[in-house]
């Protein structure tokens, strides 16, 4: 069997590449591993995806990875708190990307990831502005877990 421990924070991240995806758990400062995030920050990684139910509160925590300029694009269903002015100022100023995904996906898409599942379909009930409903594809691909969404 593989041993999975490991000594410290920064063994465990050694290997952590630029531009790796990286879920970080906890919403809000509830949860949040702060371990996690000041290893990313000493490891040195940048270009990071972050997936994560929000995207950052204060100077602290995910903030703080934005703000050192080491992630790329954050993937989270709230992206805007009343303290997330980190975020706030870098998405629009197009430092960073947002890709906004409803919480029961971004749920289920992490799951399928883990399982191995490149892609689903699923189909929102929304309405656009002129009151025709829309069908949303979600396509997977076996080397991009993260799928992208054709209308």
């Amino acid at each position: 069997m593989i041993n999975k421990f490991v000594d410290s924070v920064a063994e465990a991240l050694a290997d952590t590449p630029d531009g790796a995806t990286v879920l970080i758990g906890g919403f809000g400062t509830a949860g949040i591993p702060d371990e996690l995030i000041e290893g990313l920050l000493v490891q040195g990684a940048k270009d990071l995806t972050l997936v994560n139910n929000n995207a950052g509160n204060g100077d602290q925590g995910l903030a703080a990875l934005l703000k050192a300029g080491r992630v790329r694009k954050v993937v989270c269903s709230y992206p805007r708190q009343t303290d997330s002015h980190v975020f706030d100022g870098m998405y629009r100023s197009g430092q960073v990307e947002l890709e906004l995904v409803p919480q029961g996906n971004l749920a289920e898409r992490i799951r399928a990831a883990g399982a191995g599942i490149g892609g689903f379909f699923f189909t929102y009930r929304l309405r656009h502005r002129s009151g025709q409903k829309c069908r949303w594809l979600i396509e997977g691909n076996p080397r991009n877990q993260w799928p992208n969404v054709r209308v």
